[in-house]
């Protein structure tokens, strides 16, 4: 069975949720024809997820959120506006994935929260039916309980999720705990995607806290946190391409670029982990049993979290406030069902995936039947 991709590009997680899946439909004799990753094209793609994908990779250009000055939580006004600007690159961007997907005569379609992939099978329809797959559809779950923030971005943000699936024929809603389907709203719960790498380490415990944050004008609450605390060593990683591979500020502070390999390794020999309530790093965290400090930087981070916390992840902060973390590390107790959740991925996403290649098997042998 052909599948192709399409990944939302900014940011860790789609990348690795996708680089997972392609993992588990190639061991089952799924093909993956091609990867399109949707992102700035001003920016690079991250080379363990070049390194990491067997697949064909093509980049189109795609709507972002530009962050503030500071570099912590995006700019909503100024991120609309550019993107409106682009507009006539993004409507470029929607023949582009329409023609892969015609090329490629996939029969499954998977989308990792890219926008122009809804926006494509609204205009387009392609034959092929579509499976959008993130955290965020779990937001739109009946049973979903979120967290008492700013409505009007909630609202936003759920427009946005269900924009990324205009046309789907299902929505895996990846989740820290099983639940019920919402079938009104097309949603399946499934396990967290993670890589065959996070199975692979061998997790420890040494003396420093490990960290990631998406912006990183976030450095700052860190250099502030050392200077009182120097003794603790930190290894953060960031999102500055112009610095060098580990920009070491003294003996007990790093700040590294972002390399999936050593980020999982040096998350498995951590003491504690902060980050910026990514989904798929505080799954790895929670896999390797590592309390978790969450400094939200936008919205959907702020949902991560909340649900991070409810199923006894770690602590929420709006700084880097890692004494916090240290003394939450000393009463933090694992969730073990968590880890058998995880391990129950492939059979229950794979599940999904089949159910739909039947119908459209059969819709397709109608139509040639008809033909002849």
């Amino acid at each position: 069975m052909k599948v192709i991709f399409i990944v939302q590009g900014e940011g860790r997680g789609h990348l690795t949720q996708a680089i997972a899946m392609e993992r588990l439909l190639t061991n089952n004799g799924y093909h993956v024809t091609e990867v399109l990753v949707g992102k700035s094209l001003s920016k690079r793609l991250p080379g363990f997820f070049t390194r990491s994908i067997q697949a064909p990779i093509k980049q189109f250009s795609s709507p972002n959120f530009l962050p503030t000055r500071a570099n912590t939580r995006a700019n909503i006004p100024y991120s609309l506006i550019r993107n409106l600007l682009k507009l006539p690159e993004y409507v470029e961007s929607m023949r582009f994935i329409h023609q892969r997907i015609k090329k490629s005569e996939a029969d499954i379609v998977i989308n990792f929260y890219e926008l122009l992939t809804g926006f494509t099978y609204f205009l387009y329809r392609p034959a092929a039916p579509l499976v959008c797959i993130g955290h965020q559809y779990l937001f739109l779950h009946k049973d979903f309980h979120l967290p008492t923030i700013n409505k009007t971005e909630l609202f936003f943000l759920n427009l946005f999720s269900r924009l990324t699936s205009l046309g789907a024929s299902r929505r895996l809603a990846l989740s820290f705990h099983s639940m019920n389907p919402d079938k009104k709203q097309n949603i399946y719960v499934v396990p967290p995607l993670l890589r065959q790498d996070v199975f692979y380490q061998e997790v420890s415990q040494h003396n420093y806290i490990h960290g990631y944050m998406v912006n990183s004008g976030f450095a700052e609450d860190v250099y502030q946190w050392h200077k009182e605390y120097p003794d603790i060593p930190l290894r953060f990683f960031w999102d500055r391409w112009e610095e060098e591979p580990v920009k070491r500020i003294d003996d007990t502070l790093s700040f590294y670029q972002l390399d999936d390999t050593v980020f999982l390794r040096q998350m498995a020999g951590c003491k504690a982990y902060a980050s910026t309530a990514g989904f798929e790093s505080i799954c790895e965290a929670m896999y390797f049993r590592k309390p978790i400090l969450m400094v939200p930087a936008h919205i959907e981070q702020e949902c991560n979290a909340y649900d991070a916390m409810q199923n006894g992840a770690g602590i929420v902060d709006e700084t880097f406030n890692l004494k916090r973390l240290l003394d939450f590390s000393k009463e933090y107790q694992p969730n073990f069902k968590f880890t058998y959740w995880v391990q129950s991925a492939e059979s229950i996403i794979l599940n999904e995936l089949e159910s739909l290649a039947p119908t459209h098997f059969e819709e397709h042998m109608y139509m040639v039947e008809e033909f002849v």
